[in-house]
């Protein structure tokens, strides 16, 4: 892939992937893994690319690192939105950093099923 990245208007592959994050239904997550995969195109730092330059006017709180810890930095946004929505959260022991709780990723990842428009869809893992 070597589509390039300008700071104003997101490309081709940017806006798939940013369509992709909007079909995300709200207490659900997808890894930027995930979102690659359901593509069919790029891989996880091209998503966390797209998201950390594009993301901001989509819901980027639904694409997360595979284990379900929070977006460093971003990690009390992300929690009240995924507290407002219902995504399930796993408490984090003392020995966390913080004991910020991570996404519960066994119950909250979604696999696509049922998405209106989908290009081939992820496997749940």
């Amino acid at each position: 892939m070597s589509e390039e990245y300008a700071p104003g208007e997101p490309g081709a592959y940017a806006e798939r992937v940013l369509e992709t994050v909007e079909l995300i239904p709200a207490g659900r997550v997808m890894t930027y893994g995930d979102v690659a995969e359901w593509l069919g195109e790029g891989g996880p730092r091209q998503v966390g690319h797209v998201m950390s330059h594009y993301g901001g006017g989509v819901p980027w709180w639904r694409v997360v690192r595979s284990d379900g810890t929070l977006l460093p930095g971003h990690e009390l946004d992300a929690l009240a939105e995924y507290r407002a929505e219902g995504t399930p959260l796993r408490q984090s022991g003392p020995a966390a950093d913080g004991h910020v709780p991570r996404v519960d990723m066994r119950r909250a990842r979604w696999d696509g099923q049922g998405a209106a428009g989908a290009p081939g869809g992820a496997d749940s893992a």
